[in-house]
């Protein structure tokens, strides 16, 4: 039955194939794109604005929804309570989010931004959302362990529910008094928090697991996979390049009219994601790891949830305050540094995991001996 489904995903994908090798510059124009379009278009911010619902941008949660559904209908969720059994990779995980994650984000916002205290709070509550929703685009991007980034995700998601009013009242209101700043009580409801994971985790969460379950046992594991998800599976660029559009023309405006505030922001953002992907891809390798575990161990702990920092820097310091823009800015720093982490994770498979007969050995795909589009076993 495999044997029969094999080739027919050849012409139904090779267009997404190529669209794919070149998938970070066309996330560049994008970018380009929105803001161009934001500073010599405002009025398009006001556009976009009307979709808000609270905190919330309705295109942007559409978007975000879209692009994570392909990879969470990849998921064998079968299979999720043998990712809990891999205890090194699990307590690796909790530290680098919980611990490790937080602390460096806090201790790079202080060095960085002393003259700042407003744009610094913004910083170290984008540090403090450990990510659900993009690092499921960045581990399918990099060939990442597709059922393990689903079980890690669901762990933060609880976590997150749990301890994210706590974290930041001791990151924002206490934490910083030690260094001489002074400090504005954050009060966030654990229900906001769930809100927020519910929407942006739990609707593609719930369609993909509707979808595997429901047309895999109508139709067969092999017609699932060798059919269906290379027909889905250009939803996720797509979707990524209009969330990518929309966030930078909501704000390219103030990205040319103040652009030191932007770079200086951009800078401790910037430096959290790459240590704490290289730190985490390392560690996880050394741990013994294959390629396509530690590569998902790593963007999980180099990637935050930008939805719920914004919305707690909107809701407790208003739009308008320098905390709000930091947040904000997280995301648009985010996108192009882990869009070239996946590059940079691609090109260290082949360099750190190549060996024959290990999870890292380049799979039939970069051999040339599977069509492009076809699900490889690892993902």
């Amino acid at each position: 039955m495999t044997t029969k489904y094999e080739r027919k995903p050849t012409r139904t994908t090779s267009p997404l194939s190529s669209f794919d090798r070149f998938l970070t510059l066309w996330i560049f124009i994008a970018i380009l794109a929105g803001v161009s379009t934001g500073f010599f278009v405002p009025s398009i911010s006001v556009f976009w604005e009307r979709f808000g619902v609270g905190t919330s941008n309705i295109p942007i949660a559409i978007g975000l929804i879209l692009m994570m559904f392909p990879p969470l209908a990849k998921v064998r969720y079968g299979k999720l309570p043998k990712v809990f059994g891999n205890i090194k990779l699990i307590a690796l995980s909790l530290v680098q989010n919980w611990i490790v994650g937080p602390l460096v984000m806090f201790v790079l916002a202080v060095l960085l931004l002393p003259d700042k205290p407003d744009m610094m709070v913004g910083v170290i509550l984008v540090g403090l959302a450990r990510c659900i929703a993009m690092v499921l685009v960045w581990n399918d991007l990099a060939k990442g362990d597709a059922d393990l980034a689903a079980g890690l995700v669901a762990f933060n998601a609880v976590f997150q529910v749990l301890f994210y009013s706590v974290y930041a009242y001791c990151f924002v209101t206490i934490l910083p008094r030690l260094f001489g700043f002074a400090t504005t009580p954050v009060k966030i409801s654990i229900g906001e928090i769930a809100t927020t994971v519910l929407t942006y985790l739990g609707i593609p969460f719930l369609a993909g697991a509707i979808a595997h379950v429901g047309i895999a046992r109508a139709k067969g594991e092999d017609w699932y996979r060798a059919r269906f998800l290379p027909r889905i599976s250009w939803l996720t660029p797509a979707a990524l390049l209009f969330t990518v559009f929309v966030m930078f023309s909501l704000k390219g405006k103030a990205f040319v009219q103040l652009p030191m505030d932007l770079i200086r922001v951009a800078i401790p953002l910037a430096l959290y994601f790459a240590i704490m992907f290289f730190t985490t891809l390392f560690v996880s390798r050394r741990l013994g790891s294959g390629y396509a575990e530690s590569a998902t161990v790593a963007f999980t702990a180099g990637s935050n949830d930008f939805e719920l920092a914004i919305a707690v820097a909107v809701s407790v310091f208003g739009i308008a305050s320098g905390t709000a823009f930091a947040a904000v800015v997280g995301p648009l720093v985010e996108v192009p540094v882990l869009i070239g982490l996946v590059t940079v994770a691609l090109s260290l498979r082949r360099r750190w995991f190549a060996v024959p007969g290990s999870d890292g050995a380049p799979d039939a795909s970069e051999a040339g001996k599977t069509p492009p589009g076809v699900p490889s076993q690892g993902v």
